[in-house]
């Protein structure tokens, strides 16, 4: 079976790192699921988030991105991956390792 690695992130600061991340899971052959919340919901307006959608199982708090009044045509992600903290709760169920940012 293989390994999934779930990442939470509510921080705006660290995308490079989150890439590089979910890259070399990948080439590990490890599926990953990342969870946008609060402050984190601003990356997903970056357009590097882009090639991460690409390549992992994304989500973002569909609350945190409005509570943020950010602007949904600005975002990268489309209308499917806006979801609830129920989201994030089957994330941490399905995961064999968990990470925050």
């Amino acid at each position: 079976m293989k390994k999934t690695l779930g990442i939470y992130v509510t921080s705006d600061r660290h995308l490079k790192k989150l890439m590089l991340l979910c890259k070399a899971a990948k080439k590990k052959d490890v599926a990953v699921k990342v969870f946008f919340t609060h402050e984190g919901t601003r990356l997903c307006t970056d357009p590097q988030m882009e090639a991460l959608a690409g390549i992992v199982d994304v989500a973002l708090c569909k609350v945190g991105f409005e509570s943020l009044e950010l602007d949904e045509s600005k975002a990268i992600l489309d209308g499917s991956a806006y979801s609830s903290q129920s989201w994030h709760a089957e994330m941490i169920y399905d995961c064999d390792r968990y990470l925050t940012f």
